[in-house]
């Protein structure tokens, strides 16, 4: 929570400085901005990428010479009836009417020093709040489907092993075993996010990496089963084989000894038949 009210913090105080440093007194009134400036005001290189404020151009033409001029990473267009984000996290081009936007949350006129009192003021704290709550909820949700999703493209990988190692396993199984696999690329994946709420950097290829460690801890787990159910099948087939060769044994001492066993079972009958005998004459 303190990570992403802090992101977003930094960002709309860096805001606030840019409209404070470069841009003059404004109006929004009705879905309608007007800066006080005959010039567009234009900024490269900030953390925000190209900043360009214009709201005096009219036609499509004009736009879309702007949008054009953001070749490389993100920007901001600020025009008269919308605002036009460029980049976003690589979702291209977005476009946001001032109307729709502002109409959601009460808002219909507001100038330069309520933007600046309203960020100064602790209502802006609400605000993070409410934003904290619906992109965690969103997020929460998001996650939850992608894990659920890699665990079936890691299930897929895990049923061709069980098949390439002759190993019986009900998907179901296979299913949950995805899941537990899952554990150690879902920490890792945590912890990155973490991280890059407060360092912005990129590890390439993380999200490969994160299906592949859960791949081969699934088919490492597979290989073990199959490793423990050869283990057993030799031990029962040992006690098998010594049962078999104890018999053998038994059987081969049989018939070298036919007297023996005669005599042996012919005491057995007596003693059988004293017994019988002291039974009747109780």
């Amino acid at each position: 929570m303190h990570g992403i009210i802090y992101q977003t913090n930094n960002s709309v105080q860096e805001i606030t400085k840019y409209i404070e440093d470069n841009v003059g007194d404004f109006v929004y009134k009705d879905g309608v901005l007007d800066v006080s400036s005959e010039t567009p005001i234009i900024t490269e290189n900030t953390s925000l990428g190209k900043i360009i404020i214009d709201t005096k151009i009219t036609t499509e033409e004009e736009k879309n010479k702007y949008i054009n001029s953001i070749e490389d990473g993100m920007g901001i267009i600020i025009l008269k009836e919308n605002i036009i984000i460029k980049g976003l996290a690589g979702s291209g081009t977005i476009s946001y009417n001032y109307k729709d936007l502002f109409n959601q949350i009460d808002i219909t006129e507001f100038t330069k020093q309520n933007v600046i009192d309203l960020v100064n003021s602790s209502t802006i704290w609400n605000f993070y709040l409410s934003l904290f709550l619906m992109v965690l909820v969103y997020a929460i949700i998001m996650y939850v489907i992608s894990i659920l999703w890699n665990a079936v493209i890691i299930s897929i990988f895990g049923y061709i092993a069980t098949w390439l190692a002759k190993i019986k396993m009900r998907y179901a199984a296979i299913f949950n075993m995805s899941v537990y696999a899952l554990t150690l690329s879902v920490i890792l994946n945590v912890i990155y996010v973490a991280v890059n709420i407060f360092i912005d950097f990129d590890i390439k290829y993380f999200q490969l990496m994160y299906i592949t460690v859960a791949s081969i801890y699934l088919i490492a787990a597979i290989f073990i089963i199959k490793s423990e159910f050869i283990k057993k099948q030799i031990e029962v087939t040992r006690i098998v084989m010594e049962q078999q060769k104890i018999a053998k044994e038994k059987e081969e001492q049989e018939e070298k000894n036919p007297e023996e066993n005669d005599k042996k079972q012919n005491q057995d009958k007596d003693k059988k038949q004293d017994g019988d005998k002291e039974q009747s004459g109780d």
